[in-house]
């Protein structure tokens, strides 16, 4: 079931980063997602060295992490996706 979540997370805070990054993203749908938990993944770490990981009730300063991680991961990952030759030719 943990990975079910890893994905679902992974979708959302990657669709989110790409709404809130100005343009037109040009990655696809599967690395949005992959990005999207790799940022979930670095903001719980970030969140686990600010020692906000495990809050009582909604852990808000933990979610704002992996959301910062994932916007980042996200532009990280469209311009180097557009860098890329293949990209190029299906443009």
């Amino acid at each position: 079931m943990g990975w079910f979540w890893a994905i679902i997370v992974g979708l959302v805070l990657g669709l989110i980063a790409k709404a809130i990054i100005p343009g037109k993203q040009h990655i696809p749908l599967w690395l949005t997602v992959i990005l999207g938990m790799i940022g979930a993944i670095a903001g719980n770490a970030i969140a686990r060295a600010a020692g906000v990981d495990a809050t009582s009730g909604i852990d808000w300063w933990r979610h704002a992490f992996q959301l910062v991680m994932a916007i980042i991961l996200v532009g990280l990952g469209d311009r180097a996706w557009t860098a890329t030759p293949a990209s190029k030719r299906r443009a």
